[in-house]
């Protein structure tokens, strides 16, 4: 199934940025060490859109407001069924991965370092994860926004199926 990127305009919404890890880098040269800073940044609402992005400068400050205009250009809409995920997903990404699997409500976000920045910039406010493999910073969140893109909202697979909804999803509970 091929799966269409909306575009996201960063003006339309209000965004919070969360600082995930900053990293001393140097380049060895001739004359010595060049010293600069990576920073990575992810941004979202609150309310299923989120992005990351990453920036490298001689200073801090520049480093991440790089980061953010870079997070800003690659913002991705997650689908959610209300406070949680609609299904459960594995994210992978280099050595890294992700399983993020929806939670009733009161469970808050189990979740630590880079996947916790992620899903509470999404606005997701309930749901279990566990990152599997690497612990790289980088590869944690790369894996995080593959699982976030793979997940479908229920409404439209049901479409494509030609069923109801509740076809789908099955009888409610009594």
């Amino acid at each position: 199934m091929v799966h269409t990127r909306e575009k996201i305009d960063p003006a339309d919404i209000e965004l919070k940025d969360t600082v995930v890890s900053i990293s001393r880098v140097t380049k060895v040269v001739k004359g010595g060490k060049n010293l600069s800073f990576s920073a990575l940044v992810i941004v979202g609402d609150g309310h299923g859109v989120v992005g990351f992005g990453i920036g490298k400068a001689k200073e801090v400050p520049s480093a991440i407001k790089k980061a953010i205009e870079a997070a800003k250009k690659a913002l991705v809409r997650v689908p959610m069924a209300g406070t949680t995920i609609p299904h459960p997903v594995v994210g992978r990404f280099g050595a890294g991965a992700v399983l993020l699997k929806p939670a009733p409500d009161g469970t808050g976000i189990i979740a630590g370092g880079a996947v916790r920045a992620v899903v509470e910039s999404a606005g997701i406010n309930n749901v279990l994860t566990k990152s599997l493999g690497s612990a790289n910073h980088h590869n944690v969140v790369r894996a995080t926004f593959a699982a976030l893109e793979m997940l479908r909202d229920p409404a439209v697979v049901a479409r494509l199926r030609g069923k109801d909804l509740e076809d789908l999803v099955g009888a409610p509970a009594r």
